[in-house]
């Protein structure tokens, strides 16, 4: 936050301070050139599995290569966390940093969400979202953010010496432990920061700290995607609620969330091909 200022300000602070920002990873070429696809695809879709996230709760679910799916407020205003992994490679998994550089602090229609290194290619695609009118407020937060980690016990336990069992970095660790049948200490190392889906988030303006605003989400809103690769998801619903008050707590007012898995026929993807990982690996021999 740059709150404590020990060195004295030098005579040009004013010419160092205004120079021209410069976009570091400009997005210009990251065109999602099947997108006009999965628009016409999506106007085919068959339900084909639906599960119930209950609240302070997180659940895995399998979402195969070419097929969408969605995650809806069903009850309430709900904030979610969201794990992606590869479903044969649990080592290729989401990587928020990258995405937050590729396409912003806040992901939605349009935008991919894109996997780690040594892979880096996208993992799932936004199609639809039903919030994409929110843009940013005056506040500068939006909704669906990557800059955000995931509530976790530990940073509970420094701020408030609490030990709280649902945060979502918990929640997301028993639903991977359950699904693959592995130890906490191994889905722990696979658990990474998320996408906030439906959750209002930004800087301060002042000391440009993280803040959380109530979810502009209601029952029926959704966020769709679809599927660039086998994927195995995990998805984690906030003990924070709305998110508008505090989180990590038993406190607030929580409510399920529902994942819908669809399918498509072939014949309305026709052009697309799941992409390939990236061949700066091979190609330099690390």
């Amino acid at each position: 936050m740059k709150k404590i200022k020990l060195s004295k300000e030098p005579s040009d602070s004013s010419k160092r301070k205004n120079k021209k920002p410069v976009i570091c990873y400009s997005n210009k070429n990251l065109n999602v050139s099947n997108f006009p696809i999965y628009q016409k695809a999506r106007k085919f879709l068959k339900v084909i599995d639906k599960i119930i996230i209950p609240p302070r709760d997180a659940k895995c679910f399998k979402v195969e290569a070419g097929q969408f799916f969605r995650i809806e407020n069903v009850e309430g205003t709900q904030v979610g966390d969201l794990n992606l992994f590869q479903a044969e490679n649990l080592e290729e998994k989401f990587y928020s940093g990258k995405t937050r550089a590729l396409h912003g602090t806040h992901i939605s229609t349009g935008d991919q969400m894109w996997s780690c290194f040594p892979y880096l290619r996208p993992l799932a695609t936004v199609t639809w979202d039903t919030l994409d009118w929110y843009g940013f407020d005056e506040d500068g937060s939006s909704v669906h953010d990557v800059i955000g980690t995931r509530c976790d016990p530990y940073t509970s336990k420094l701020l408030k010496g609490n030990d709280y069992h649902y945060c979502c970095h918990s929640n997301l660790i028993r639903a991977l432990v359950k699904e693959k049948s592995i130890k906490i200490s191994e889905a722990e190392n696979l658990i990474h920061d998320v996408l906030n889906v439906f959750m209002c988030t930004g800087f301060t303006k002042d000391t440009h700290e993280y803040f959380m605003k109530s979810s502009p989400a209601r029952p029926g809103d959704y966020i769709e995607f679809f599927a660039e690769t086998n994927l195995l998801g995990v998805l984690s619903s906030c003990p924070g609620g709305d998110c508008g008050s505090k989180h990590s707590s038993d406190d607030v007012q929580c409510y399920p969330l529902k994942v819908t898995t669809f399918s498509t026929s072939i014949e309305h993807l026709k052009g697309w091909s799941p992409p390939l990982v990236s061949s700066y690996n091979k190609k330099h021999g690390f």
